[in-house]
């Protein structure tokens, strides 16, 4: 989702404000505000793997994956750029979010945790 509002494909971030709340909102929109403060976009690909989904009760659950993003870049919307960086172990991220349901069914991410370089999602 921020993603797609960083590369133009959800240009008003619809996406972040329906699927996100709270923190995690908060969090996603800092995020895209940081690459457009730069004129920067993203490029390339991340893998997503090893989700695994806890559900707490009938409207809460703990959500947790890796990313790896040794392919994903970004890149100077004006030059065109691209900042490729050495693949080092902070290629590999760990998320923990907790996601809840909200009054019309719609499964929210209300907080999240990102650790760069975790040892469960290195290769």
């Amino acid at each position: 989702m921020k993603d797609a509002a960083i590369a133009g494909t959800d240009r008003e971030g619809k996406a972040l404000g329906f699927y996100n709340t709270g923190k995690a909102l908060e969090a996603a929109v800092s995020w895209v505000g940081q690459f457009e403060r730069a004129n920067a976009t993203v490029t390339g690909q991340v893998r997503y793997f090893d989700r695994e989904v806890e559900l707490r009760d009938k409207t809460s659950a703990a959500l947790t994956f890796c990313a790896d993003e040794s392919k994903g870049f970004s890149k100077d919307k004006k030059t065109g750029k691209v900042a490729k960086i050495p693949v080092t172990k902070n290629s590999y991220v760990q998320y923990n979010t907790r996601l809840d349901k909200n009054a019309d069914g719609v499964w929210q991410m209300s907080q999240i945790l990102s650790t760069r370089g975790a040892a469960q999602c290195q290769p």
